[in-house]
């Protein structure tokens, strides 16, 4: 039930909320139950339907970007209108950051084997540097030095792409 209520809501606190009221509200409507329905179908069915009461019953804060209805004057609307700014990045730069991603692709390829995996697992994937210790079978002082040494060999090959 918790899995149903928490695919609608997307909150992990509100489904618990949602799903222990939804209980309730079974234990409470049992008398009503009927022994020939599946009992799992009758509590879902309660569940879902307390959930979509909810959704329902929340209020969304909503306004207009084209300004308050209440406003009188154009200076009023003017005021009141909501300006939206993308913060997405224009035709340009998308290329522009594409075209250096596969640049610091390739020079991380272009990198020994023992630093291009390090680099991928510290900087890609996240890993701390125990775990990279871990992982690769290595001390972990090797594991810096690795990061060190694929650092300053990944500077020197994209020196020109910095000014």
């Amino acid at each position: 039930m918790f899995s149903l209520i928490y695919r609608m809501v997307r909150d992990r606190t509100l489904a618990e909320d949602l799903a222990q009221e939804a209980f309730i509200r079974a234990f409470n409507a049992i008398g009503t139950y009927k022994t020939s329905y599946k009992f799992s179908n009758w509590i879902f069915k309660i569940a879902n339907n307390h959930t979509i009461d909810y959704l329902r019953k929340r209020k969304l804060d909503t306004i207009s970007i084209h300004g308050s209805p209440h406003a009188t004057t154009a200076d009023e609307v003017s005021q009141s209108q909501l300006v939206i700014v993308s913060k997405d990045e224009n035709p340009q730069e998308f290329v522009e950051n594409r075209e250096l991603s596969g640049q610091i692709e390739e020079a991380i390829g272009e990198l020994r084997e023992e630093y291009r995996t390090v680099i991928q697992l510290r900087h890609v994937e996240g890993y701390a540097y125990d775990e990279i210790a871990d992982i690769m079978e290595l001390p972990l002082g090797t594991v810096k030095t690795y990061l060190h040494r694929a650092r300053s060999e990944l500077k020197k090959r994209l020196s020109h792409l910095v000014s």
